[in-house]
């Protein structure tokens, strides 16, 4: 038997202390958002962001030793860096 109704996507249910829940309130209306639109992204973006973190790189015999060479090199002040810190914090 075929269903008429599609399913949006599998549900995810926790239970939250009401101070949580009012700080998610109150930032998904200042952000236009849903509550669920904006805890799902959220949710969804700190999933990635894990994910990422935890990515091994691979690389060549070749490519390894011409990133060691580089990062063996006497570092060099960048112009940018070196006047932001020369700013006067106030």
């Amino acid at each position: 038997m075929r269903r008429s109704a599609k399913v949006k996507g599998h549900p995810l249910s926790m239970q939250l202390p009401k101070d949580e829940i009012a700080i998610i309130e109150r930032a998904a209306k200042a952000c236009g958002r849903s509550r669920t639109d904006f805890v799902r992204d959220a949710a969804v973006r700190a999933a990635e962001d894990v994910l990422v973190e935890n990515l091994p790189i691979r690389m060549s015999q070749a490519g390894f030793f011409a990133f060691k060479a580089v990062l063996s090199k006497p570092a060099r002040p960048v112009p940018e860096m070196v006047e932001l810190f020369e700013r006067d914090p106030f």
